[in-house]
């Protein structure tokens, strides 16, 4: 089945699984952490080195198709494409960052802690390199699953409430995919579950109606879009922010990833039937969540609700199938990832240290931590798009393309630009200015490995925001293959 690692996605599968495994054994703290770090660095090292190898000259380096369950008609099927290599940087570096950051004695059971951290990673990258859809299926359950543990045992005092939210809305969403992808198992005669082979199938208007809405529950639930976020604050805040941070940064990009390696080439006669209706509740939850995140007293639950408006943003982006728009979302989609990373860092270097969520009782905490606040300040500008930060150029292409499909949707949807900046500079103002709390005066500023972090992520704003056309040469050809799979 698997006989060799001799390629790109074999190993970005296997050094998180083999890394998780091998960290339930170990009885050290340290050791788990250590084990945690190399396993994600090697990952991590492994997407960079692919990125020069990403021409068609290199095509066996970049899939895999092993044989699995060959009576069903089911490969190993992976691929490591434009498409792809986005969200594997992304899932690279935010674990290697969250691994460098956690104190290996933080949590009680570190090894397992860590351990259901690497699985959760191997999941990811399972489900944004899977071409065959019960490895998909499979892999994003082994992406949710670990998740579901980290947060009910190591989360907040509500976290049994919250977990068990969280797995009744994507359990009941997981469910209808597997009820649709079973039916066009079916209608190939039971031959096959690869992308490809779906790809084919005849589906009448009836049939793709249906099929889209059991993919699109799941991926809504995932993302999440309004009115099916209500699972997202509260998981959220209960979760330790470690796994808060790879939830909001990463795997929130699952749903908008099936989006367009599943729904718009499966399904193209139900995405534009429904497309406008979408739209229309999207905006609505843009400007909902915006104006919810502007009253909003608790920091982790701004961050959660600034998160479900972006992320609404991007899928509207997807649906008005505008090449430009949907190169943006992409790009997108890696800045969103590293710019709510930084925020929920800041959260989390707050909280750790006061134990305090409530803006109200927070304030002045630039005095005492300059670097800290320098880092918030760049965070937070690129979380509203200032230009020549990362976020400006795919925002401005997304709107550029919304426009393009509809004027009046781009200037609703264009309120979430002056409510974002509301939240976003009330939230530096109140957090790190005007008068010291008494309570604060303990508090110190971020050094060391804190730093690095924060350096690499506000490099990555930096540069990407001056010069993001590697990221264009990278996905182009994808972009242009799927809308054309979806207009023919």
């Amino acid at each position: 089945m698997f006989a060799a690692v001799d390629n790109f996605p074999a190993l970005l599968i296997w050094l998180p699984l083999f890394g998780g495994l091998f960290s339930f054994f170990l009885k050290n703290a340290q050791q788990s952490k250590t084990n945690a770090i190399i396993f994600s660095a090697s990952s991590l090292i492994v997407v960079l080195v692919s990125l020069f190898f990403s021409g068609k000259e290199h095509f066996l380096l970049n899939q895999v198709s092993y044989q699995w369950l060959t009576s069903i008609g089911s490969n190993f099927g992976l691929i490591l494409d434009g498409l792809t290599r986005t969200m594997a940087l992304l899932t690279a570096i935010v674990f290697f960052l969250v691994f460098l950051l956690i104190p290996a004695e933080q949590y009680k059971d570190a090894n397992r802690f860590f351990a259901l951290m690497l699985l959760t990673q191997c999941g990811l990258y399972g489900v944004f390199m899977a071409t065959d859809a019960l490895v998909f299926y499979l892999f994003w359950e082994l992406a949710l699953i670990p998740v579901y543990f980290l947060a009910s045992i190591w989360g907040g005092e509500k976290r049994i409430r919250a977990t068990f939210k969280f797995f009744i809305y994507t359990f009941v969403g997981s469910l209808f995919m597997l009820l649709a992808i079973l039916y066009m198992y079916n209608k190939t005669n039971g031959a096959s579950f690869s992308l490809m082979s779906f790809f084919n199938l005849n589906n009448t208007a009836s049939e793709q109606y249906w099929l889209f809405f059991a993919f699109f529950i799941a991926f809504a639930i995932k993302m999440p879009l309004f009115p099916l976020h209500t699972w997202q604050p509260e998981a959220y805040e209960q979760s330790p922010t470690p796994v808060t941070l790879v939830l909001s940064s990463v795997m929130v990009k699952m749903g908008l990833f099936g989006m367009l390696r599943w729904v718009l080439p499966l399904f193209p006669l139900a995405v534009k039937y429904f497309n406008t209706s979408i739209i229309i509740v999207a905006s609505i939850g843009i400007v909902y969540a915006s104006l919810v995140a502007i009253y909003q007293d608790n920091i982790k639950r701004l961050i959660a609700y600034s998160s479900i408006a972006h992320i609404g943003l991007m899928a509207i982006g997807i649906l008005t199938f505008k090449q430009i728009a949907v190169e943006g979302v992409l790009l997108q989609m890696f800045n969103h990832g590293i710019n709510i990373a930084a925020l929920w860092i800041v959260a989390y270097m707050i909280e750790k240290q006061t134990g305090i969520t409530a803006i109200s009782q927070l304030g002045g905490l630039a005095r005492r931590a300059p670097v800290l606040a320098i880092f918030m300040v760049i965070a937070s500008l690129a979380n509203v798009a200032l230009p020549l930060t990362n976020a400006f150029i795919g925002e401005f292409m997304i709107f550029n393309g919304i426009y393009q499909f509809n004027w009046m949707v781009a200037a609703f949807a264009g309120l979430s630009i002056i409510f974002s900046a509301v939240y976003t500079l009330n939230m530096i103002k109140n957090v790190f200015y005007g008068e010291e709390r008494t309570a604060l005066h303990s508090f110190a500023d971020i050094k060391g490995v804190q730093i690095l972090v924060f350096v690499v992520l506000t490099a990555l704003i930096l540069l990407v925001g001056f010069y993001p056309a590697p990221f264009f040469k990278m996905f182009s050809d994808s972009v242009g293959l799927i809308l054309t799979k979806y207009n023919s």
